[in-house]
């Protein structure tokens, strides 16, 4: 007799599993459950986990991740796309959202079935991006649009709420820039070589001509195929990065390779050279060589060679600048009433925060006060000699008045919904009790003032497009909560996070960098920084002109430097997004709703004196 199983989502995750090796037409597939993003690498399918309620969205959301990826696998070929990809970012974007919708849209044809279970997927991505609610072009993706159009034209089918506002918002210039281009799609739909070829046309009617490269098909198919097959034996690994199904951009970073950040690393700059082959002519006399201006201060201590076109359009600024008071307490009570029944749970895991803290407060006792509680073993003088006066201590505590708490939040795009809520109504309830022991705490967070570079790029653009111009993007760096103000002012600034337009791009190196510099700036002894993240570094202006890996790399330059000096404590939390392979102390969690007893924890046990204490800490980091 077969032993029933304890999780009632196994046997559900066991038949999609073998679901979707007979739908991708591979039954030698491997299909795993990961808290990782969703999506293809090599012959490894990766799905998001499944709960133990099984939901019914859930249920869809799975059902429809598979079929995607599984279409994919199916009707993909990699070589092929690899020859046609474009060089630049946004171009190569555009691109694979077009063969993505393409994929799913053969698929719908061959099994019908699948389309509404992808629909359920596209309207929940879209939704959790908050695309219902975009207005303007500028907060909407285009590449997303176009897979949306795409998909639209070929299968016939209405979008989703979400998916269909961005189409409708690019429709207009889509049609406009590609007259005609589309009328063919069925043609073209099933043999990806002629498809990869419109792709490439429709991308330089959209304006990205500059991003395409060299004409695969003015090359020696032999000689491509070959160089293809050399990359593959040195790196049998990178083939999978392409095929991520998630084409959420804050996943474009991690798709880099350790061998492209070496290669950037290696490669001498043209401004090193021009400084050797100046050293090499006559030296100027010492009073000129004295009246030199000085060198520009690199824009980052961790990487000097980073660049930033421009930091003009840069902000920091206070929460309460960035909306009305009205409008703050609004959105606050939004916050509230959307978090109602999960601020017992925050609390009482707060309160026990609390009652370890309070429990590590070295006590002493202050004697011969004129109140409190009565000395008795003084009370043999006031017997000796009842002139004496009655003597009385007071109980003293030495809590934690030496230290500060930041918590460093990414206010991206993909934190809409319930993350940032949840991160928000955490940080409050944790700042509170953090303030009962005496512990300063400073609420940041991080994003970018437009989607697509702002007034940054407009000035590169305005500059002839210069190479590789480094940071393409306005910042917009927000304190919630300085370190020194309570918490009761403050408390409505948290609801900014509900604001619409607000979360846009996140680049996490700058950021944390900002937030260092603060903390060391404080008196302070101790100093503790917590970032909570659901990815990596993505700014879409940024990385269609530089290398993809130059906003990560910075990252991991800026953890490397924090983290070597020792004189902040840094710790991080990844929701649904492996945040360890970049910080020493970290943790990942699958649900949102695990955020605040993972930062409490985390805060405890670094609260904590108890060598074994930091022990638990990382076992839970090494098992995440």
């Amino acid at each position: 007799m077969t032993k029933p199983t304890d999780n009632a989502a196994d046997p559900f995750k066991k038949a999609l599993a073998e679901a979707t090796k007979v739908m991708a037409h591979d039954p030698e597939l491997s299909v795993t459950y990961s808290m990782d993003p969703a999506g293809l690498s090599g012959d490894t399918l990766r799905l998001p986990q499944v709960s133990r309620r099984l939901t019914k969205e859930e249920v869809l959301i799975a059902r429809g991740t598979a079929d995607a990826l599984a279409l994919r696998h199916r009707f993909h070929d990699n070589k092929t796309f690899t020859r046609y990809a474009p060089s630049g970012q946004m171009a190569f974007d555009i691109y694979d959202a077009l063969e993505t919708a393409r994929c799913e849209a053969v698929g719908a044809r061959h099994m019908p079935g699948t389309a509404g279970n992808i629909d359920a997927k596209i309207g929940n991505d879209a939704a959790r991006r908050g695309y219902d609610g975009v207005t303007k072009t500028e907060d909407a993706p285009l590449a997303q649009a176009m897979g949306y159009y795409l998909r639209h034209k070929a299968t016939g089918r209405d979008l989703p709420a979400g998916a269909d506002n961005i189409m409708s918002l690019w429709q207009d210039f889509i049609e406009g820039q590609t007259e005609g281009t589309f009328d063919d799609i069925d043609s073209a739909l099933e043999d990806q070589k002629a498809f990869a070829r419109l792709a490439r046309r429709v991308i330089e009617e959209l304006g990205y001509g500059d991003q395409l490269g060299d004409d695969p098909d003015q090359t020696d198919p032999e000689e491509d195929q070959n160089a293809e097959t050399e990359q593959e034996e040195e790196d049998p690994d990178s083939t999978g990065e392409e095929q991520e199904q998630d084409s959420e951009t804050d996943a474009s970073p991690e798709d880099s390779t350790e061998e492209q950040q070496d290669m950037q690393e290696a490669t001498v700059s043209s401004d090193d050279l021009a400084d050797e082959e100046f050293s090499e002519e006559v030296e100027l006399p010492q009073d000129e060589a004295e009246m030199e201006p000085p060198q520009p201060m690199p824009h980052s201590e961790a990487d000097p060679d980073y660049q930033v076109f421009t930091t003009q359009y840069d902000e920091e600024v206070l929460a309460e600048d960035l909306a009305e008071p009205a409008e703050l307490e609004r959105l606050r009570a939004y916050l509230d009433q959307q978090l109602e029944p999960l601020k017992g749970a925050v609390s009482r895991l707060a309160n026990k925060l609390q009652r370890r803290l309070q429990a590590q407060q070295s006590r002493s006792w202050e004697f011969d006060r004129e109140e409190g509680i009565l000395d008795a073993g003084r009370l043999a003088r006031v017997v000796a000699n009842p002139t004496t006066p009655l003597s009385f201590k007071v109980e003293k505590d030495t809590e934690f008045r030496d230290t500060v708490v930041t918590l460093l939040l990414d206010n991206s795009g993909s934190m809409r919904g319930r993350p940032i809520s949840i991160a928000a109504i955490c940080a409050d309830v944790l700042a509170r009790t953090l303030e009962r022991c005496s512990v300063k705490v400073e609420i940041l967070g991080f994003t970018t003032r437009a989607w697509k570079g702002g007034q940054s790029r407009e000035d590169w653009l305005a500059a002839g497009r210069p190479h590789a111009p480094g940071r393409l993007n306005d910042l917009r760096h927000i304190v919630y909560k300085s370190a020194d103000a309570p918490m009761r002012r403050t408390r409505a600034n948290l609801g900014l996070m509900m604001k619409e337009g607000l979360l846009k791009e996140n680049i996490d190196g700058e950021a944390l960098e900002w937030a260092h510099k603060r903390m060391l700036a404080r008196s302070e002894a101790r100093k503790i920084m917590m970032v909570i993240s659901d990815g990596a570094p993505v700014d879409d202006s940024t990385l269609s002109v530089n290398p993809a890996n130059t906003l990560e790399k910075h990252l991991r330059d800026v953890i490397e430097l924090v983290e070597k000096r020792k004189q902040v404590e840094l710790l991080a939390i990844g929701i649904g997004h492996d945040v360890t392979r970049y910080y020493e102390r970290a943790v990942t969690i699958t649900d949102v709703e695990q955020l605040a007893g993972a930062m409490t924890e985390q805060l405890a046990a670094l609260f904590d004196s108890d060598p074994r204490a930091r022990a638990r800490f990382m076992g839970i980091r090494r098992a995440s």
